[in-house]
């Protein structure tokens, strides 16, 4: 998919579910706790993405020491190993996993939970002999430890150690996700970003409780992952990137590399091969490609709806089934992403016989088709999900869609693209979108903004980050933190808890978490940020 060129530009706060108990006085749903005169001296009402439910308990805080070990039998031993080296490098404590009962001074992880919590839910339990983590599922542990990072000081996020002390609040937070997708996405197609600093993204993206992340692998400007069968999408068609810098690919060991690390916090990986527009990398890696027999030259530039692979040769789907199978082998998750948006080059006629054949084939292969919601042409089965990108709040394409049974991603490019200006003094991104502040991002309510579309058939959110503008790791932050943490708590949070007051004060506690952790974000003004 494209993020779309200025050229194109015609194209285009939350408070805890129930009553928050504070130092035993109910706040309403929807109140802002931080202007509470009865509240509690605790970081329970600065939880990003916002729980179901919370009780601050103030007489029983616990302390992390060096004497603090982690409970984490069998399956959850996983997870243990996880928190203990995320409280290690700022603590210097030992935090040994152990899958022995719990005892005093320690942190309990256990699959005991109730199953009211569904896969993704947690129970956390903080007093102050000891915590303790309950769900259903890994998953469901792994959520409730970013919630139980967020109870610590804002150095517990620090590489290197610091003094403390490590007191978490007391209480106890009970909470599971409205949907169950919550996705972001990172696009190497525009420029290329090795392993590391996907890595670095999950994990960030990874503390507001994200579980899905969205690999845009190809596009016009290169080709990102190694095809066996076709050896020249990454020989010839990775060299490139936008602006004419050198490019580069992920081997297939790579790419499982990325997996893999996803998988270990709890992220599947969703990849897209773009087709059959935004192709022109492969169609210069292929002559045969192109239904003239004649390769164009690789592409630097940001423009969209030019190339497109040729639908009447036998070829085309030799090759579209070759890479469909390669990288369904590769992928463990339910979804491959088939693109399918702004196919210029290619009638409407042209475009469905393509995805008619298509289609089948990521079946064929054990995948569910996911596209753009322009693919919605080709009647796709219910099975199949439609990603939202438009600028307005309806298509007739979803309506049609819901109709079949189709489930639709929702990410409004007016909402959710982390690549569109905070501002017209942002120095990075595009505008064809419109601008995106932090209040613009949180803005609008997932299960109920778009027409004919009710909550049922939303599957969850994306955060989409198109990288036209953006080169490094510092670029990828700047534009993602603070928005990325808005379109999360609408993922995760209920619809009743969404409040922008509440929003901006809690997220404001997490400018020193942020700075902490050493990764870049854009101050902004709307977010009286604490130091």
């Amino acid at each position: 998919m494209s993020a779309r060129p200025r050229s194109r530009a015609a194209k285009a706060g939350l408070a805890v579910a129930g009553a928050l108990l504070v130092a035993g006085t109910a706040v309403p749903a929807g109140a802002d706790p931080t202007t509470t005169a009865d509240r509690a001296a605790s970081t329970m009402d600065t939880i990003v993405p916002a729980p179901e439910s919370v009780k601050p308990n103030p007489a029983a805080d616990f302390e992390l020491t060096a004497q603090t070990a982690i409970l984490a039998p069998g399956e959850a031993a996983g997870v243990g190993e996880y928190l203990a080296g995320v409280l290690r490098p700022s603590t210097g404590f030992p935090v040994p996993v152990n899958p022995a009962l719990p005892g005093t001074g320690d942190i309990a992880l256990a699959l005991d939970g109730d199953p009211a919590l569904g896969p993704q839910g947690y129970r956390l339990q903080v007093a102050d002999e000891a915590v303790r983590v309950h769900a259903t599922s890994t998953d469901g542990l792994f959520n409730g430890v970013q919630t139980l990072r967020q109870l610590l000081p804002a150095g517990i996020e620090s590489p290197t150690a610091q003094p403390g002390p490590w007191t978490m609040p007391g209480g106890e937070i009970t909470d599971k996700p409205r949907f169950g997708h919550r996705s972001a996405q990172l696009d190497p197609a525009r420029h290329f970003f090795t392993v590391d600093m996907v890595k670095r993204y999950i994990d960030q993206v990874a503390k507001y409780k994200i579980n899905k992340l969205h690999l845009h692998l190809t596009d016009d400007q290169g080709w990102r992952l190694q095809i066996n069968s076709w050896p020249r999408l990454t020989e010839f068609g990775a060299q490139t990137e936008v602006g004419g810098t050198p490019g580069g690919y992920y081997t297939q060991q790579d790419y499982t590399e990325i997996v893999n690390y996803a998988a270990s916090r709890h992220m599947t990986v969703i990849p897209e091969i773009d087709m059959p527009g935004h192709t022109n990398a492969a169609l210069s890696s292929y002559a045969e490609l192109n239904c003239d027999g004649v390769a164009p030259p690789p592409y630097t530039g940001i423009d969209v709806g030019f190339s497109s692979l040729c639908v009447n040769k036998d070829i085309t789907y030799t090759f579209v089934e070759d890479v469909i199978r390669e990288v369904a082998a590769l992928t463990p998750g339910p979804y491959l992403h088939i693109g399918g948006d702004e196919a210029h080059s290619t009638t409407d006629e042209d475009y469905v016989a393509f995805m008619s054949k298509v289609l089948p084939l990521v079946e064929k292969y054990g995948k569910k088709p996911l596209g753009w919601h322009e693919y919605g042409k080709a009647a796709p089965k219910g099975d199949a999900v439609l990603q939202f990108w438009g600028t307005t709040n309806g298509d007739p394409l979803l309506n049609e869609a819901v109709a079949r049974g189709n489930e639709v991603l929702a990410s409004p490019a007016n909402k959710t693209y982390l690549d569109m200006k905070y501002d017209e003094n942002t120095p990075l991104g595009l505008q064809w979108a419109g601008f995106i502040e932090v209040a613009d991002a949180y803005g609008w309510d997932p299960g109920s903004y778009l027409q004919g579309v009710p909550e049922e058939s939303v599957l969850g959110v994306e955060a989409p980050m198109f990288s036209e503008t953006l080169e490094t790791s510092q670029h990828i932050e700047f534009m993602a933190f603070p928005r990325l943490p808005a379109i999360a708590e609408l993922g995760w949070s209920p619809k009743g808890a969404l409040n922008w007051e509440s929003f901006k004060n809690r997220l404001a506690a997490h400018g020193p978490r942020l700075a902490a952790s050493g990764q870049d974000f854009y101050r902004s003004p709307q977010i009286p940020w604490q130091e």
